[in-house]
């Protein structure tokens, strides 16, 4: 009976809670904000799959911020739901009410400590920064017993005053202590030290859970976070996919494969699901429109792929050679059901479970319809370019703007034109343009019917598969006003996935407006519907 407490006991010490922040630092990254449905969607994924805590959100941002903390809390089922807040009173009391629906809440208040912040960020001296930290966290800890603080630049901070602050943090309530990897600036054996001495100087360290939360921007963040655990954190904040500002955030599926799969030197153990990881890596892809890159670990499109003749021919001997975990481990499945014309809707939501996704009713049905008009001008569809259709499928499933019809005369004795007919909020307006090439005509075209001013930063083309009948997949970036958004657009016209591509981008860029600019005169003057 004894040696069983003590195993349950370890088990226990060795247990890692994954603190994601896919919705709050994650959406931060250019580019990649979500609509307040997807979030939803994301948040409900997270919240099955086994996240321990979901940051939620930075509620005193902005009411869209706060109302999908807000939902959030009230939807979750498993997870602790956290909101973020900086030290001011104001801040946490709206933390305090967007998170208030949960079943467990926790507030995570933050303040910078490095020399540099404290002099050029806060513009204070460290005895004012020292009050505020208690000032802050007995705030928070009046509105719930679950109160996380984080000493911003902590892997900057010098370490006498970095203890200080921890020791104040805890005995002003704090049950987590956060050491941040602000700037992406520490290595491994730094981290791991610095997590060593803070747990030993702080003489009430062993009353709270500490924290890793790294960036990327020296390619380490992974690698640190694993160390920060190894030096006694037991909490990892990590995002899906390693989105996040700059270089991004650590990986929640790399972190928690790492510990999965080398457990003989990592002796960790974490209550994630992996084998919704690869699922729930596209719907955050699809959502915020970031590809994920190729040769990505664990969840990139190649991550299990062979091209090498001799990878291939040890893996046809045995899968060990080459590979050290199985796909199915993350949700990947290796199949080799065909898919065309003649499949019906059952092989298709069959084929869809299989690559990762469940859809809504509607989503489906429009899924199923697009999939079947692809099949008749495809001989052959491949995961690919399902994949391809049903993230398009899923983020612009609440788009304003949609194209219901384009034609576009071409080649080399121009001027090339564009005919171009869109559904905006139910209305089919249409144009006729003229361009420099037919993408420049189409672009002119969207331009017409939806009036702005946004700057195209980024047109890309790719094919989803091999052969001429392939699917393209275009992705288009605009910023407006210091605000950039991506979309991808797929079919195989590139001109129309061009066009879908930019209004996927541009129904981001309008969604937080009242109405699309300019398009209320527009119908009635041009309205063919």
């Amino acid at each position: 009976m004894t040696s069983q407490t003590q195993s349950d006991k370890d088990r226990t010490l060795d247990r890692v809670v994954i603190f994601d922040t896919t919705l709050r630092d994650g959406e931060q990254c250019p580019g990649a904000t979500m609509t307040h449905e997807e979030k939803l969607e994301v948040a409900e994924l997270l919240d099955t799959m086994g996240v321990d805590v979901i940051e939620a959100g930075f509620p005193i941002a902005s009411e869209g911020d706060f109302a999908a903390v807000n939902e959030i809390a009230r939807r979750a089922k498993n997870s602790v739901i956290c909101g973020l807040s900086r030290a001011s009173p104001k801040d946490i009391d709206r933390c305090a009410e967007a998170i208030k629906p949960a079943k467990r809440r926790r507030i995570h208040t933050f303040l910078s400590t490095s020399p540099v912040h404290m002099k050029y960020k806060l513009m204070k001296e460290p005895h004012e920064v020292y009050e505020m930290v208690i000032g802050q966290v007995s705030r928070a800890r009046s509105h719930t017993d679950d109160v996380e603080w984080s000493a911003e630049d902590g892997t900057r901070t010098e370490h006498d005053f970095l203890c200080r602050c921890v020791e104040a943090a805890i005995k002003a309530g704090a049950t987590t202590i956060n050491i941040p990897d602000t700037v992406g600036y520490t290595v491994p054996e730094e981290y791991l030290a610095l997590f060593k001495m803070v747990r030993e100087r702080v003489p009430n360290s062993d009353k709270a859970v500490f924290s890793v939360h790294c960036h990327d921007d020296l390619g380490m963040a992974v690698a640190n976070s694993l160390a920060g655990v190894a030096g006694g954190a037991r909490q990892i904040e990590c995002t899906i996919n390693g989105i996040g500002e700059r270089a991004g955030n650590t990986a929640l599926e790399e972190v928690v494969m790492a510990m999965k799969v080398r457990n003989d030197v990592l002796p960790y153990w974490t209550g994630i699901n992996a084998s919704m990881l690869t699922r729930a890596s596209k719907l955050v892809s699809a959502a915020t429109s970031f590809p994920v890159q190729y040769n990505k670990a664990i969840v990139g499109r190649n991550a299990f792929a062979h091209e090498s003749g001799i990878h291939q021919d040890g893996m046809l001997k045995n899968a060990q050679t080459y590979e050290i975990m199985t796909p199915e481990t993350v949700g990947v499945k290796q199949t080799s059901l065909v898919m065309g014309k003649h499949s019906g809707r059952h092989a298709f939501v069959h084929k869809l479970e299989e690559l990762g996704y469940q859809l809504a009713a509607n989503q489906l049905e429009d899924a199923f319809v697009r999939f079947k008009a692809l099949a008749d001008k495809k001989k052959q569809i491949y995961d690919e370019d399902i994949e391809a259709l049903v993230d398009e499928e899923i983020a612009t499933a609440h788009d304003r703007i949609k194209v219901l019809s384009l034609t576009v005369i071409a080649g080399t004795m121009g001027p090339q034109s564009a005919t171009l007919t869109l559904d905006i909020e139910g209305k089919h307006i249409t144009t006729q343009t003229t361009g420099n090439g037919p993408v420049d005509a189409i672009f002119k075209a969207i331009r017409e019917l939806v009036p702005h001013e946004a700057k195209l930063e980024l047109y890309q083309v790719h094919a989803v598969t091999e052969g001429t009948d392939a699917q393209a997949e275009v992705s288009v970036r605009l910023s407006e006003e210091g605000r950039s958004y991506t979309a991808k657009g797929a079919d195989p016209d590139t001109l129309v996935a061009s066009a879908k591509a930019y209004l996927g981008a541009l129904n981001k860029l309008t969604s937080k407006r009242n109405r699309v600019p300019g398009v209320e005169n527009r119908i009635h003057s041009t309205d063919v519907g």
